[in-house]
């Protein structure tokens, strides 16, 4: 099975409502998509969303590194040649990680349609169904309490709040939406580097000492600042979780060896796709932690194959992979199956996604 064409598009699918964090405001889910096409008629599908507040990358960057630099170098590839193709991908250019992400898991997909086997069987095939938190976003006290009781209505038994804007106000929030939904529901705090270490450390005693009970706290300093995510993690009970200071393996072995956290965040748009993912968790489960795999704001293509790899991976216990539930509507047929917070595959073989509607090719 050769590599015969790869195809560009755009996708645009306005959210059913803004969604914000403490870095952007988002309203409509712009995303570029690609096709591999084969000789034997195949296609393998791949997604990356533009965020570029955390990966640096634009629609525009994505489209033109991977018409210009990725593509001319695959064409004619063989596609089980897995370890090739990734070093093709990766020594393409340097960054530009969401772009690498979106075609390696095209190739992937055509890699296990090959095998005739869903992605997550040749992954590692740890297990086949999932259970994924929902995100809460950053509102007032009182919008955010009552999109927490509508989740824990629909079946979540864990959230995550999107917070970091005022850490004080950020007290308010999470004291709101913990009355609600009482001491059962399990809740994690993204502040999406909001924080300044020492406010971390006050605010997350604070809610120790009030008995809040957090699951953990995600990214609570600014990506570059380890001594800053260290200081956090080695003042508080509650664990940290590192997720925009951490894109590469080289990354996750700094961290560790740093002790500068308790558990770590793998996406794809930040790690550059499905082979450098699994490095990382390795790394991860060598030193005794646990993963959360983790998505932008994207449509079902990326999430899905995000899934099949924790399906895979006995290492990553949590999940954040909601994204495809704010979109108006889903252009995907097929891919991974959601029923409130389950995820479940279609017997179907790679990605298990035959076609996805509204997409305006670019050229």
């Amino acid at each position: 099975m050769k590599i015969k064409d790869l195809k560009i598009f755009s996708l645009n699918v306005p959210l059913k409502k803004e969604f914000k964090t403490s870095l952007r405001t988002v309203k409509t889910a712009a995303e570029t998509i690609i096709k591999i096409e084969t000789d034997t008629g195949q296609v393998g599908f791949g997604e990356a969303p533009p965020t570029a507040v955390i990966t640096g990358d634009t629609n525009q960057s994505i489209r033109g590194i991977i018409k210009n630099k990725i593509k001319p170098l695959l064409i004619d590839e063989e596609i089980e040649n897995i370890e090739k193709i990734h070093f093709l991908i990766e020594e393409s250019a340097v960054n530009n990680n969401s772009a690498k992400a979106a075609v390696e898991m095209a190739v992937y997909d055509l890699f296990a349609q090959k095998l005739g086997v869903p992605l997550y069987k040749i992954l590692g095939g740890y297990q086949n169904k999932l259970v994924s938190d929902l995100s809460i976003s950053v509102n007032s006290p009182a919008e955010m309490k009552e999109d927490a009781l509508q989740a824990v209505k629909d079946g979540y038994q864990v959230l995550k709040l999107k917070v970091g804007k005022g850490y004080q106000k950020d007290l308010e929030r999470f004291r709101a939406v913990r009355k609600a939904v009482g001491d059962q529901i399990k809740i994690r705090l993204d502040a999406n580097q909001g924080w300044q270490p020492k406010e971390a450390v006050s605010i997350i005693k604070t809610m120790e000492a009030e008995n809040l009970n957090p699951e953990l706290i995600e990214q609570p300093v600014k990506a570059a600042d380890y001594e800053g995510l260290k200081f956090v993690r080695d003042n508080v009970l509650t664990p940290v979780m590192a997720d925009e200071s951490l894109f590469s393996a080289q990354d996750c072995l700094r961290l560790l060896k740093m002790q500068a956290c308790d558990l770590i965040n793998i996406k794809l748009m930040k790690a550059g796709g499905i082979y450098n993912a699994l490095k990382i968790n390795a790394i991860a489960e060598a030193y005794g932690i646990e993963v959360m795999l983790g998505s932008m704001l994207e449509a079902k293509v990326s999430v899905t194959a995000a899934a099949h790899l924790a399906a895979a991976k006995k290492n990553i216990t949590r999940l954040d992979l909601d994204a495809p539930l704010y979109l108006a509507e889903d252009p995907v047929v097929g891919g991974m199956i959601i029923n409130g917070p389950e995820i479940s595959f279609p017997a179907k073989n790679g990605l298990g996604i035959e076609d996805i509607y509204n997409l305006i090719e670019v050229v």
